[in-house]
């Protein structure tokens, strides 16, 4: 599989002011975990500005900086067919994708959880990477090694918080 290198920092807020970007509304459900625990499988709704809509399925594993993953188109019937296994394991959020010279920041706003991810993904492990002068204020910590911070973690909790 690919590699996904990234980096993931905890947010005080939504920056403001923010630069302009692109919005993205995402709607993804993790499917059941693997017997043992290696892969994790997500199926994401992704509606754009101009009312597109994509549906992809993404395997990853491995966990903090450097993963693997493999990600695919999907059609809005495998999507459908898919969804109901996310039960419980769901998460729904607006993305901002903001660019930064060579970089492409994204800030991610979580419905119903009071968390504010930024991301970024570099080429190499140890590619340096500037944190832009909008962010910085907003930077809480970087949660990239803390498993709690990952997607996957997220739609669990708000599974929990909707389903008790």
């Amino acid at each position: 599989m690919p590699a996904e290198i990234e980096r993931v920092f905890l947010l005080r807020g939504m920056p403001a002011p923010m630069p302009e970007g692109v919005r993205l509304r995402i709607e993804q459900g993790y499917l059941p975990p693997s017997p043992e625990g290696a892969l994790e499988g997500r199926v994401r709704r992704i509606t754009h500005v101009d009312g597109s809509i994509e549906h992809v399925h993404t395997v990853k594993s491995g966990t903090g900086l450097v993963r693997e993953e493999h990600e695919r188109p999907m059609t809005a019937d495998e999507f459908a067919h898919e969804w109901p296994r996310t039960a419980g394991r769901r998460l729904a959020k607006v993305r901002t994708k903001v660019r930064e010279g060579d970089r492409t920041w994204e800030v991610d706003r979580f419905d119903g959880l009071p968390v504010v991810l930024a991301e970024c993904e570099l080429p190499s492990a140890d590619a340096r990477l500037e944190i832009p002068a909008w962010l910085a204020p907003w930077i809480e910590r970087e949660v990239t090694e803390e498993p709690a911070f990952r997607n996957f973690e997220l739609a669990r909790r708000a599974g929990l918080l909707n389903h008790p």
